[in-house]
């Protein structure tokens, strides 16, 4: 207890953990089979983090966002944590350097995206690490209930077979009880220890308001407090491009983002966005996922999300400070 209590001063300067986070991280550490459902904002990146540190061999960190791999890799670093990232935009070469120093015990993360256990050289490289364990972020990606399915996320419950089956924690914000089920059935768990954390975020207030003109609202919105950042959600690129035109009309600062961007474009946004540049930005269900941006104070729908679950996720990207 007091080498967790230490480390978690020593690495992430907090002084307490948050609820449930410390009932995870000994569940990891003893080798279970774990599944957390913790609020989106809740910490669920610390509850593989800090075991990772903590334990003997490299923690494999499977998450489908380039994105959101670079920032938790960045953070980490920073912190003088040994952790890299493996995906599509690293070169070749590269790829086979970052994986040597993997074999040869360098790291104690490694990111990886799931679309790797595609790959049999890779899966070879995979066999000669010394896995602590494998955690599968945005884990509602493996179930086709689960509002982001990724198909490539079936494959990793094979792929560990191969490597000799290390202890599996699956992670995500949201999950009914039919995706929890798909979510242990399709990783194959053992016996697993289930959190749930519960959905209540104390600090966020959701409204619904049908106003005339929305566009209008939502620059009153923005302009009624400018402290910390906006997202404006929209159902489709065309509401996107519409309503950011129109904020930007109201001259305030905003940009726009979505998947008929190109990647380098939407990186840009994306970089200025996190580093406070653009306050506002509008964007499709594209953008999101796995964004630890603290200050954003106000998340604005402009349509109705395909499902309460992607509302919940996309709400819940508010008040990450508290």
């Amino acid at each position: 207890m007091a080498l967790l209590q230490k480390s978690l001063e020593k690495y992430f300067k907090h002084s307490e953990f948050r609820p449930g986070q410390e009932d995870i991280i000994n569940s990891i550490m003893h080798g279970n089979d774990t599944l957390a459902v913790m609020p989106t904002g809740g910490g669920k990146s610390l509850c593989y983090q800090l075991p990772a540190i903590l334990m003997q061999g490299t923690a494999i960190v499977i998450s489908p966002l380039i994105a959101l791999m670079k920032d938790q890799v960045d953070a980490l670093q920073n912190k003088g944590v040994h952790a890299e990232l493996i995906n599509s935009s690293i070169p070749f070469p590269e790829i086979t350097s970052r994986l040597d120093a993997a074999v040869n015990g360098y790291y104690k993360l490694l990111y990886i995206a799931p679309e790797r256990f595609e790959s049999r050289s890779f899966l070879q490289k995979l066999a000669h690490i010394d896995i602590s364990f494998v955690a599968v972020d945005e884990a509602h990606c493996i179930s086709e209930w689960g509002h982001d399915f990724r198909p490539s996320y079936q494959n990793i419950s094979t792929a560990l077979e191969t490597v000799g089956r290390p202890a599996v924690i699956a992670l995500t914000a949201t999950a009914t009880p039919e995706v929890r089920k798909d979510i242990m059935k399709s990783l194959n768990m053992k016996n697993p220890n289930s959190f749930m954390k519960g959905f209540d975020r104390p600090n966020l207030i959701y409204r619904v308001e049908n106003p005339k003109d929305k566009n209008k609202r939502i620059a009153e919105l923005i302009n009624k407090n400018k402290s910390g950042s906006t997202i404006v959600y929209c159902g489709s690129r065309k509401r996107v491009e519409n309503t950011s035109d129109f904020i930007k009309a109201q001259k305030i600062k905003v940009d726009a983002y979505h998947g008929g961007m190109k990647p380098i474009f939407r990186k840009a946004v994306q970089e200025r966005f996190i580093t406070g540049q653009s306050p506002v930005i509008c964007a499709t269900n594209a953008f999101g996922m796995g964004i630890d941006k603290s200050d954003v104070r106000r998340v604005i729908h402009t349509d109705l999300t395909l499902t309460l679950e992607a509302y919940y996720q996309e709400a819940g990207r508010a008040g990450r400070d508290g």
